[in-house]
């Protein structure tokens, strides 16, 4: 009975440890998965909270990992330490530009307008293709070109 339950045992932990929440080559690209999420000086809740972000699917850049803890970097440049679980793999971007930037409906200057996007909107990232991005903010969705965010592209 014990033989056949330590392979049931081996997948439920296979299966309770998702794939991004395993060492992964960095830099990478992550997005805030909580409402409240504390950055940290240092890889420890006993360090002092520099920053408290309060904007989930946020992009940031992991730079560096350490155990249950990932150093990283903002779209304004500031690093830190955040808990490991607080992140997702999922991709997203953040508009970067000093004006509102153009989303189309297709990839290309060409294609035609959709919406006009404010500087600092937070997007969810999917496939770049040609410097253009396609991207989902609430129930809108189309393309906007790649040097127009920050968290698409290599990290």
């Amino acid at each position: 009975m014990i033989r056949l339950l330590l392979p049931a045992i081996a997948i439920v932990f296979a299966i309770a440890t998702p794939a991004s929440a395993q060492e992964r080559d960095v830099p990478y690209w992550a997005t805030i998965r909580a409402s409240e999420l504390n950055m940290r000086v240092g890889p420890s809740a006993e360090y002092k909270i520099a920053w408290v972000y309060r904007r989930p699917g946020l992009p940031v850049k992991v730079i560096r990992v350490m155990e249950g803890w990932r150093l990283i970097e903002d779209p304004a440049g500031d690093k830190g330490w955040v808990v490991a679980r607080l992140l997702s793999p999922d991709r997203g971007a953040i508009v970067r530009a000093d004006e509102p930037v153009d989303m189309r409906d297709a990839p290309g200057a060409g294609a035609a307008l959709k919406w006009r996007v404010e500087p600092g909107v937070v997007a969810s990232l999917g496939d770049c293709e040609d410097g253009w991005c396609e991207v989902a903010i609430g129930p809108r969705a189309g393309w906007i070109a790649q040097e127009m965010l920050w968290g698409a592209g290599a990290p």
